[in-house]
């Protein structure tokens, strides 16, 4: 497969090596004939990194960007949402490595794309869901995508969500490089700049699966950064 494949999905990991193969594989039976899968590993210790390139080795459509440290989920993608439009890409697509976001979805999600500019695979429409979560865990979920809308003045019901597909057009006008947020922020603070740029997006209903195995990245200090940085980002947009 070419570099300048014109659909991307870039991956990010930190410590996934009971799910790497298996969410590559899922995804490359999902993907179009023009298509790369990126994986960007933050130097894992439990030797993810190794086997992604070991997956590539193997798979002429698959490559793995090796970041010497872990820096947290924005600047993986940053960096990787960089080498995919260095590679041609005209659509960027984000998942997450655990399974939460089902790569049975990803047709869906491209096929949307033909008609907005960003397109979110969205728990919080009417179709879509979570799975295996508590009665706290959802309450919490709705209340920090509720407090975002509000606070940054937009409709979208799944600002948090992290699986979403990119036009190269919108990846290249919100200023990747000035995005400075660390963890799920990130997710927020990249459609916000789509929305105040004008950009048509839309939200496809999906069914969020709580991860099977390994360690979920969420921690109270992501949960803070989010709270702290969305009145930022208001203030910044105006």
């Amino acid at each position: 497969m070419p570099e300048s494949a014109r659909v991307w999905l870039v991956v990010p990991t930190y410590n996934e090596a009971a799910n790497v193969e298996g969410i590559v594989e899922a995804a490359l039976e999902q993907l179009p004939s023009e298509r790369r899968v990126l994986v960007v590993d933050d130097n894992s210790p439990d030797a993810t990194g190794e086997i992604a390139q070991r997956i590539a080795d193997s798979h002429p459509d698959v490559s793995v960007l090796h970041r010497p440290r872990k820096e947290g989920l924005g600047p993986a993608y940053v960096a990787g949402f960089g080498v995919a439009l260095a590679g041609g890409a005209e659509l960027v697509v984000q998942m997450d490595a655990d399974f939460s976001h089902d790569p049975a979805d990803i047709p869906r999600l491209l096929q949307a794309a033909n008609d907005a500019d960003l397109v979110l695979g969205s728990r919080y429409v009417e179709g879509g869901g979570v799975k295996d979560w508590g009665p706290a865990r959802r309450a919490i979920s709705r209340a920090g995508s509720a407090y975002a809308r509000a606070a940054l003045g937009v409709g979208v019901r799944d600002l948090t969500g992290g699986f979403k597909v990119f036009h190269r057009r919108v990846l290249e006008a919100i200023d990747l490089e000035s995005v400075t947020s660390l963890g799920y922020a990130f997710q927020v603070e990249t459609t916000f700049r789509a929305v105040r740029r004008g950009f048509k997006v839309v939200e496809v209903p999906i069914v969020f699966d709580d991860r099977r195995v390994g360690q979920s990245k969420m921690t109270g200090g992501i949960v803070l950064e989010a709270a702290l940085r969305i009145p930022i980002m208001r203030f910044r947009g105006r």
